[in-house]
């Protein structure tokens, strides 16, 4: 089954990773690639760099970044390939253990849904 890890950080802060992050972070990233757990992954720039663009009932708006309501954004995704929910949060405990005591951010996990990502109908 495949899973959806979305990174939520506070954009506010402007924390950028430091040099042990990244080199972690790229030696974690190739294990998981190499076990066949991560499919994709990828930082998103910021909020600013970005809209909104929605549909309520029937009427579309679009809603240029920064986001002032918002603290928290998603700041990237991985994509896992897992065989249940507890081993795809196993894979990403193992991301958030890397950035250390540095960093306030949580992980949304989600499975992915439809016959080509190996949902259960």
């Amino acid at each position: 089954m495949r899973f959806l890890s979305m990174v939520r950080t506070d954009e506010k802060a402007g924390r950028q990773p430091s040099e042990r992050l990244m080199s972690e972070m790229g030696k974690l990233m190739e294990e998981m690639i190499r076990a066949g757990a991560l499919v994709s992954t990828a930082g998103l720039r910021p909020s600013a760099e970005g809209a909104r663009v929605r549909s309520r009932y029937g009427q579309l708006s679009t809603t240029e970044g920064p986001f002032a309501e918002t603290k928290e954004v998603i700041g990237g995704f991985a994509i896992l390939e897992a065989p249940s929910l507890p081993a795809a949060i196993e894979l990403t405990e193992r991301f958030l253990r890397v950035h250390g005591d540095e960093w306030d951010i949580e992980c949304e996990v989600r499975p992915l849904d439809g016959p080509e990502f190996g949902a259960r109908t």
